[in-house]
């Protein structure tokens, strides 16, 4: 039997994310039918743009445990790591962020803490990869891994702050 596992980034990130992009579009477009200064339109647009690729990443991104290898999904691209020729896994860790660096000789890959069941991911990765490839910060980390809600909090807080400038926008028409 093939022990396939799949992870993707949290919904409890991607679901602020998601009312973030929906409320600028709606921001959008009550900015054009007001017939709002093209300045504010031009800027709108631009920071639109960012939001709505790092939605679709966000998104799309997984990581599967194959029983051969790992497989990173992206948006447009794919990398397959076989356990066998990985050399090293090593971790970085920046406040509650956590960072896997899994190289092979000539690929690598990054997976972050911002994954779904991310403690899970880590025991069954480290549990199929070499194990002379894992550095001690890695089992360290793997024992206690961090969990972390700043970007969630950022996209609730800019989802709010979205919200309340809908709410003024409409305001004005009433």
């Amino acid at each position: 039997m093939m022990d396939i596992r799949e992870f993707s980034i949290r919904k409890n990130f991607l679901l602020p994310l998601g009312l973030v992009l929906i409320l600028s579009v709606a921001l959008l477009v009550l900015c054009i039918i007001q017939q709002q200064p093209t300045a504010k339109i031009i800027i709108l647009s631009a920071v639109l743009v960012p939001v709505t690729i790092l939605f679709i990443e966000s998104s799309l991104r997984r990581v599967i445990l194959e029983e051969e290898a790992l497989v990173v999904r992206k948006l447009f691209r794919q990398k397959r790591l076989v356990y066998t020729d990985i050399t090293s896994v090593d971790t970085v860790l920046v406040r509650r962020r956590a960072f896997l660096s899994i190289s092979t000789e000539p690929d690598f890959v990054i997976l972050s803490n911002s994954y779904a069941d991310f403690a899970t991911l880590l025991d069954k990765l480290l549990g199929k990869v070499p194990q002379s490839t894992i550095s001690t910060e890695t089992r360290q980390m793997a024992s206690n891994p961090p969990t972390k809600s700043g970007d969630i909090f950022s996209a609730w807080l800019a989802a709010g702050l979205l919200l309340l400038i809908l709410y003024v926008q409409l305001g004005a028409e009433f």
